[in-house]
């Protein structure tokens, strides 16, 4: 009889030292998880800084290369703006999805009137120019302008660095459909033979034309990357990605497509997309597989 209490008190240890090693392996992959998703998260602050710090520092130069007190006006009240947004940026915390969200969206519409003011002030360079050619008498009246506007062409090299925060694309309308090995829609997950993203880099005739890769990066639910070996460069890291698609540029709307052949399981769930051109990430979004 004690020796049957025994056995059952025996086996009643090991199922419980069974569960508690189960709970303990769970609960480390969650931390490490939660780990990698907000060092991603912070990651994206830190860039946003970055360019939001990056934005108040070339109004401050624009101001330097004009005369002209309205523009001038209008010039520092959008610095004010920007610094306001870095200094709201700072405060938030990098898990704050809304604030971040807001924030980004505040940081497109930045970088869109910081592009009208490059494009406005190469507006006065050619007008005065003309006036230049045309009458000596206007010529004359215009002299301290003119040589401000003229001093644009000897800083471009200067203010290149600056103005690519202007000019960096941007991807929208982000889709990632699943395809079966007929390429149909794949109505499950097990079916899915074929990822086929599609996506939208938007106009920007300030940005840099000719030809060059965009890179796209999926995020398992697990956050581990399918990739077959290819690497891009991010924050001077390599990163995975899961393959590239070679782009020409040509400062207009552009539709990109790419596939990403399917040689591995996939679980069901939500899965994350990341889109990267010239170092920079340039589009982010999600997708649900069921």
């Amino acid at each position: 009889m004690k020796k049957g209490w025994i056995a059952a008190i025996v086996a009643l240890i090991l199922v419980l030292a069974g569960v508690i090693a189960y709970l303990g392996f769970g609960l480390h992959q969650a931390q490490q998880d939660k780990q990698e998703m907000e060092e991603l998260m912070a990651l994206d602050k830190q860039e946003m800084e970055n360019e939001y710090k990056s934005f108040t520092q070339q109004y401050d130069e624009l101001k330097n290369t004009i005369q002209n007190d309205t523009l001038t006006q209008q010039l520092n009240a959008e610095r004010q703006r920007a610094q306001q947004l870095l200094e709201e940026l700072q405060r938030v915390k990098a898990t704050d999805a809304r604030e971040i969200t807001r924030l980004r969206k505040e940081l497109a519409d930045v970088r869109r009137v910081m592009r009208h003011y490059l494009m406005q002030i190469d507006s006065l360079q050619r007008i005065n120019n003309e006036l230049m050619a045309e009458n000596t008498e206007v010529k004359e009246k215009y002299t301290a302008a003119t040589t401000q506007i003229s001093n644009l062409n000897t800083e471009k090299e200067q203010l290149k660095e600056t103005v690519s925060i202007a000019s960096q694309l941007n991807a929208t309308g982000i889709t990632v459909s699943p395809l079966n090995k007929k390429g149909k829609a794949a109505k499950k997950v097990k079916d899915c033979m074929k990822l086929a993203v599609n996506y939208t880099i938007a106009r920007n005739p300030t940005a840099k034309t000719g030809g060059r890769n965009a890179y796209v990066r999926i995020l398992k639910p697990d956050n581990s990357p399918l990739t077959k070996g290819e690497t891009c460069t991010y924050e001077n890291k390599k990163l995975e990605v899961s393959f590239k698609t070679y782009i020409e540029y040509g400062g207009e709307e552009l539709n990109v497509q790419g596939y990403y052949d399917v040689d591995e399981y996939l679980s069901a769930g939500t899965y994350r997309i990341f889109i990267f051109v010239d170092d920079r990430m340039i589009g982010q979004s999600s997708f649900i597989l069921k």
